[in-house]
């Protein structure tokens, strides 16, 4: 049943946003014999984008994987969405590939979400090959394009094809190994070519590449390159062996390029991947930690024998049910098998399998290490988690996911939406991490939280168009804390005597700021019995009760300390509730004199932009009442780090892209919480006490 791992090549495709990846894998599937029509990206049919937002937009929101065939190889292919926001899916996918395809276009070149993207796959340690698209473009120049690879991303291109022709005159490639021209009849057919021998006027172009190429290639084995400068020229076959060596090790990048829309050079690409990018077992095996988190020092090995080892890398709700999307990295998984999730330690049993063709499916009763597949109907099962042999647990080193910085109300627009609008979220949620819902208390709104305006808006979208739920959506909002800024020392009496049994304790009690970070504390150094122990957990429990809501704009309180010294007990009226009512009403009492302070959460921001834009971005960050910690120029431009406060960077990447004409970029993290200036806390208070009036309304 098994079969030869040194056949599988699990590969992703990514790249800027338009830079044609969606059409790139298209013509990969019609060229494997997947699709026998390929659909257009800008006639929004194409196979691959099966959502209607994707459709509509032109882009690539979900990543779809596609399992096809190329030469007796099996490739699982991964096409990944190139927006900014939706990163967070390129670095999933990156997680479970062995190699990938970075997709430039021959006129805009490397552009700022590319470099994100090469970060996240130099980070990941992915093996690529460059395809530089859309030669057939005006303004195209591949030349360009290899020089941007070289300076903006600092990474080496190894050029393995000259394009013949440029933008209307584009007609084919020149194979540099073989010295060969491939050239396409016409636009419509990618099987309609012949290979012939190249231009006349390209033959010093050719000499010139190629032994560059082969320069290159040969330092990979002293052997060959001793020969090499002896003049001895190595075969096409030790060639390769070094071309694939150097990709490994990820030393260079095979450059090709084609035209995907116009069914030119993609064979080229096609071999590339075989011969140069990694099976399964030459890639760094995944780290397996325990249940805390810390590295054990084992690895799953890629191995059919080894025990099983999956990772659940993305969920999707389609209209067969929930698909899991799994990368198995040792063992095998059959048909009713019983595995283990060691996140929520509950065991499941795999009902149905398939291999995924975009949005079709085949089933199967069996997979094994180096597949990539999906599980339907797994209940508990989110992304990251592992699943795994019950009898040999272990966990696959879990992908990180930051947390959403930007939150907006959303309301049902009628009652028939509130039911549909629990049910659709919670799909949501299961199938993008960094994406989060929940209730206010106060205002009973249901809150999402994502990593940035569009993610949010993005969201909607799918509310609206896959769910068909109408919803009302509010500003966005910043979460806001409270802490005091003095100690004070005071005391507080419930008591209700008025026939029956009656309520009665007294507490005095010193309520003071707590270090940056503690929280709520409570200690009680009560001696002689003034208050039996048994209520001090009462008194700790009424005070934790009120933390949830500060009295400035009723946002909860962080780092108060609370030190019960003394009260008073009634042998009668006195109990629990007694007391906790009495640390209720001393809240209320103490805190407004204790000089409450509204604090405000302050991001980490990184923000990427050209040299020529770096006066303007700072400006605008110092308006932002930002604080610059650093600038570091790069090959590509600057780095400036920051501290800002997140209400001030609402719409901030429109900002940066108009100042750095659509080529900066930036990112941000909660960092933590600091005092907010007076005029700034007025204002947020005065509109929490607006919108409260309206509601009462």
């Amino acid at each position: 049943m098994a079969s030869d791992l040194s056949k599988y090549r699990n590969i992703g495709i990514f790249a800027h946003v338009d830079a044609g990846k969606t059409t790139t894998t298209e013509r990969i599937l019609k060229l494997t014999g997947k699709i026998h029509k390929s659909g257009e990206v800008h006639d929004g049919e194409s196979t691959m984008d099966f959502m209607d937002q994707e459709a509509e937009r032109g882009i690539t929101i979900q990543s779809a994987a596609t399992t096809c065939e190329w030469k007796g190889h099996r490739l699982n292919v991964i096409d990944t969405p190139g927006h900014v926001d939706f990163t967070i899916e390129v670095y999933r996918s990156l997680k479970v590939l062995d190699g990938g395809i970075g997709v430039f276009c021959g006129s805009g070149g490397v552009e700022p979400q590319s470099e994100t993207n090469w970060r996240y796959a130099n980070d990941s340690e992915v093996s690529r090959l460059i395809y530089v698209n859309k030669l057939d473009r005006i303004g195209a120049d591949f030349f360009r394009v290899v020089k941007q690879v070289e300076d903006v991303l600092a990474a080496t291109p190894l050029v393995m094809v000259l394009p013949i022709g440029i933008e209307d005159e584009f007609t084919g490639v020149v194979d540099l190994l073989t010295r060969k021209a491939w050239i396409w009849k016409d636009d419509k057919s990618a099987e309609d070519y012949t290979i012939e021998e190249p231009p006349a006027d390209m033959a010093d172009a050719i000499e010139e590449w190629r032994e560059k190429l082969i320069e290159t290639a040969v330092e990979q084995d002293d052997d060959l390159m001793g020969k090499y400068l002896d003049g001895e020229e190595p075969s096409i076959e030790d060639l390769k062996r070094c071309i694939r060596k150097g990709t490994l090790q990820l030393d260079f990048f095979p450059t090709y390029c084609g035209s995907s829309f116009k069914n030119k050079g993609m064979q080229l690409v096609l071999d590339a991947v075989v011969d140069y990018l990694p099976d399964p077992t030459e890639v760094d095996p995944q780290p397996e930690v325990d249940l805390e988190g810390n590295e054990t020092g084992k690895h799953a090995i890629v191995d059919i024998k080894g025990p099983l080892r999956a990772l659940a890398f993305k969920i999707m709700d389609d209209r067969f049910g929930a698909l899991t999307f799994v990368r198995i990295y040792s063992g095998e998984l059959k048909k009713g098998d019983t595995i283990l999730n060691t996140f929520t330690g509950k065991t499941e049993r795999v009902g149905r399998m398939v291999e995924m063709h975009a949005n079709d499916r085949n089933e199967l009763d069996y997979a094994q290490a180096g597949d990539i597949i999906a599980i339907v109907g797994m209940k508990d099962v989110q992304t990251g988690h592992t699943l795994c042999d019950p009898k040999n647990p272990a966990t696959l080193e879990p992908m990180v996911f930051p947390d959403p910085v930007i939150s907006i109300a959303i309301a049902p627009k009628d009652k028939a939406a509130a039911e549909k609008m629990g049910i659709a979220l919670g799909k949501m949620i299961k199938e993008d991490p960094s994406f989060r819902v929940e209730t206010d208390e106060d205002s009973g709104e249901t809150i999402m939280k994502g990593m940035g305006e569009l993610h949010l808006d993005i969201k909607v979208d799918i509310l609206k168009r896959t769910h068909n739920v109408d919803v009302i959506v509010g500003e966005p909002q910043v979460a806001y804390r409270e802490t005091i800024t003095k100690k004070i020392e005071d005391s507080y009496t419930h008591k209700k005597q008025s026939g029956g049994s009656g309520q009665f304790g007294r507490i005095d009690y010193i309520i003071e700021p707590g270090e940056p970070g503690s929280g709520y504390q409570f200690e009680s150094s009560v001696t002689g019995g003034s208050v039996p122990r048994e209520y001090w957990p009462a008194v700790d429990a009424g005070f934790k009760k009120m933390m949830g809501r500060g009295v400035l704009a009723g946002f909860p309180l962080l780092d108060v300390k609370v030190n019960l010294f003394d009260g008073a007990f009634h042998a009668v009226d006195s109990s629990a509730m007694a007391f906790e009512i009495a640390a209720m009403g001393a809240f209320r009492q103490t805190i407004p004199k204790a000089g409450p302070q509204l604090l405000e959460p302050i991001m980490k921001v990184d923000v990427f932009c050209p040299d020529d834009n770096v006066g303007d971005v700072i400006g605008d960050l110092n308006r932002r009442r930002g604080m610059i910690k650093s600038q570091d120029a790069g090959a590509t431009g600057v780095r400036i780090k920051a501290e800002v406060p997140l209400s001030e960077m609402f719409g901030y990447i429109g900002s940066l892209r108009t100042m750095t004409s659509g080529r900066g970029q930036f990112s941000m993290e909660f960092l933590h919480y600091l005092p907010c200036p007076r005029n700034v806390s007025d204002e947020v208070i005065k509109q929490v006490k607006e919108r409260e009036a309206a509601a009462k309304k």
